[in-house]
């Protein structure tokens, strides 16, 4: 076992090094984003926070409706609009109002349309408007200067900045409004959005810093506005805001935990918000009520196809911008970032789980096991993953999985090398003793084989033809072949299907034994049952091998049970798996003995105790076998109900068998004589008994001594 541990060790180690070195080359990156894609798509779900974030939304309809001849506005729309916009939330009473919108040209209407919007701001003091960052564009390379801007702090920020950033944070350029707007707007939120190199995004950055001041993230600067004054300070991974902590990376990002497909925040159309308002001012009633806003946060931004504002996310290929930073603002409220493990996570991760597979997948014993291994260790990763999600942690999956993917299938090609010689080698040895079940059961477990000699239990099987030297004579080679091959092949399918080990034939004689090489612990009463069944096949196939020789015939068996010693014998190139000793010679001498008694099927007493009452028996005789000084008790085993039907007969026998062991003749004669014509061991003992009549013994002890084999 520590031969294997330490080879799927070594495969385990190289698997996991191989997936580290693609996941450094950038190969596993669409896997590792697929997952990751996967897991928000099946895992995202609404936070408490998501029902007070609502969407006004500028479709379709709504870019329809602003064409409608009574109004005929073209996009980008009269500056007059988003002013009504902004009463209708101040009327509304939201938490913060953001316009995820550009006004970096001046309005088509003139200068008094973007005054009115620069007044509204002004009137507005929790709106933020949006500012788009950048290394190139944007006229902007200052802050404008504006009398009711509120600067956001950030403590320890500079710090931060010397120690951890490894990212973009700081940008040279700016896009701001108009300055009519620009100048009387208290709260900017940065817009600019920064996708992983697939053009996908996954994170968001939560501040970033121009000329000199920090610039927060469109829904950051919602949360700011809709609290003024609440502490924001950078820890190590971390952006406190308040008392919840977000964390972030090197660079300020931190991983959006999306809460659903878009739509999931509440929309509103932009139409039906102008209206209302004007309703409103007119004492009508409103299209929307402004309860329906009340202390919401409200964002106002594009979906309509046409405007290009659609974005590629890890929850959808095509997403609304305004609904990202919804979604930002969501994690922001209700603290629900998700996190990255630490770097070496995923090459740990790899290490670890390919030599576990790799060792588990060594020590395996059979195709299931193999099967199961790669079910479960090819699902950890990917459970890892899932888990993680749902405790706020990005958990890489494409490594470890690459990592037990490569491990499982270099241990199933070792496997092959290093066993595969080995099982060859069981089952050509075995093909031709044992049953296919049991010679699985060795490829599978080959710790329980031992090919030299040993020690062992058996219960062996000893069967032969009665006068079969006979009827062979008459028989021509091909059909005394055929006829061997049909009843050898019978009675062999019987002793394999009860876990026998056919030792060898010799001529229309087999021998057979149970409990090697494999245990086999109900061994004898396995035996009895494959000796009992063959007698019956026998006696179902006696008609047509009647007809094929033109006699019956029946078979003697002999079983005993004992101590032998069994494994390969013969030269190193040519050997056979048998068994050597007196228990073997003892079931040899039971099948002869059969012929004595005129009975076929006889067991030993040792047999007898270990079958216990699995199959009833009648006792035989004492007999002394050739090479043997003990006298030996043997026994005829029969099924059930034979032994119910002659249990009146086997009853007498009994009595007359005991009267004959105590010397008493007459009564075993009187008792076994009515039985002789229909009982061959009951004939037996009546000619014994004359004979002994004639010749006593003395002293007499009851023990039938056998004169030959």
């Amino acid at each position: 076992m520590l031969k294997k541990i330490l080879q799927g060790t070594a495969v385990g180690l190289v698997a996991g090094l191989l997936a580290m070195g693609l996941q450094f080359a950038g190969v596993l990156a669409e896997l590792e984003y697929g997952t990751w894609a996967w897991r928000v798509r099946t895992l995202a779900r609404k936070s408490p926070a998501t029902d007070r974030i609502k969407v006004i939304a500028l479709d379709q309809y709504a870019l329809d409706w602003g064409m409608h001849p009574d109004r005929q506005w073209s996009w980008p729309w009269p500056r007059v609009v988003h002013s009504t916009i902004l009463s209708f939330c101040r009327r509304a009473r939201v938490k913060a109002i953001a316009f995820d919108l550009l006004f970096t040209e001046y309005s088509s209407e003139g200068v008094e349309d973007d005054l009115l919007l620069g007044q509204e701001a002004v009137a507005t003091t929790n709106f933020v408007t949006a500012v788009l960052l950048g290394t190139e564009g944007g006229s902007w390379t200052n802050w404008p200067a504006s009398p009711v801007r509120r600067d956001v702090e950030i403590e320890r920020l500079p710090e931060w900045q010397a120690g951890a950033l490894t990212g973009p944070l700081d940008y040279p350029r700016a896009g701001f409004p108009v300055p009519e707007i620009a100048t009387n707007v208290a709260w900017f939120g940065g817009v600019s959005a920064t996708p992983d190199l697939d053009g996908v995004i996954r994170r968001a950055a939560l501040f970033s810093t121009f000329a000199g001041r920090i610039m927060p993230s469109l829904a950051l600067a919602m949360r700011l506005a809709a609290e003024p004054g609440i502490p924001v300070a950078l820890e190590r991974g971390l952006l406190r805001v308040g008392d919840g902590c977000i964390p972030i990376d090197a660079s300020g990002r931190a991983v959006l935990r999306f809460v659903g497909p878009s739509g999931t925040h509440e929309r509103f159309n932009v139409a039906a918000v102008v209206q209302s308002e004007l309703r409103l001012r007119e004492g009508e009633k409103p299209v929307l009520e402004p309860s329906a806003f009340d202390d919401c946060y409200v964002i106002f931004g594009l979906t309509a196809p046409g405007l290009m504002d659609l974005k590629s996310t890890a929850i959808s290929a095509s997403y609304p911008g305004v609904e990202i930073h919804a979604t930002m603002l969501d994690n922001i409220l209700q603290q629900e970032f998700l996190d990255d493990v630490p770097r070496a996570a995923g090459p740990a991760a790899a290490l670890v789980l390919g030599i576990l597979a790799a060792v588990l997948g060594r020590l395996t014993r059979n195709a299931r096991q193999t099967v199961a291994l790669f079910v479960v260790f090819l699902a950890l990763p990917l459970a890892a993953g899932v888990l993680g999600y749902q405790a706020g942690y990005w958990i890489p999956v494409a490594t470890p999985w690459v990592s037990v993917a490569l491990a499982l299938v270099a241990i199933v090609i070792v496997d092959y090398a290093l066993e595969g010689h080995q099982k060859r080698f069981i089952k050509n040895a075995f093909k031709r003793y044992l049953s296919p079940h049991v010679i699985d059961q060795l490829v599978l477990q080959p710790d329980r084989l031992k090919l030299g000699g040993e020690k062992r239990e058996l219960s062996i099987f000893f069967s032969d033809l009665q006068g079969f030297t006979g009827i062979s004579e008459g028989l021509d080679p091909e059909t005394l072949t055929a006829l061997l091959n049909d009843y050898l092949t019978a009675m062999t399918d019987i002793i394999q299907e009860e876990y026998g080990t056919v030792d060898k034939y010799e001529g229309d004689a087999i021998i057979a034994f149970w409990n090697a090489p494999l245990s086999v612990p109900d061994h004898a009463v396995r035996a009895v049952r494959a000796a009992l069944r063959c007698q019956a096949k026998l006696a179902e196939l006696r008609p047509q091998f009647r007809e094929r020789t033109g006699k019956d015939l029946y078979m003697r068996i002999g079983l005993n049970t004992g101590e032998v010693v069994v494994g390969n014998m013969g030269s190193h190139k040519r050997f056979d798996y048998t068994m050597l000793g007196d228990a073997a010679n003892l079931a040899a001498r039971l099948e002869g003995i059969n012929k004595q008694f005129g009975s076929y099927t006889m067991i030993s007493e040792t047999t007898r105790a270990q079958i216990g009452d699995a199959f009833a028996v009648r006792e035989l005789s004492r007999v002394a076998v050739v090479g043997r000084k003990e006298p030996v008790r043997v026994f005829e085993p029969m099924q059930e109900d034979e032994h119910q039907a002659r249990s009146a007969e086997l009853e007498q026998f009994a009595q007359g068998l005991a009267a004959y062991y105590e010397g008493k003749f007459e009564a075993a004669l009187k008792r076994l004589e009515p039985l002789a014509d229909g009982d061959p061991p009951a004939a037996a003992y009546c000619r014994r008994i004359r004979m002994l009549q004639a010749e006593p013994v003395e002293p007499w002890d009851g023990v039938w001594v056998m004169t030959e084999k």
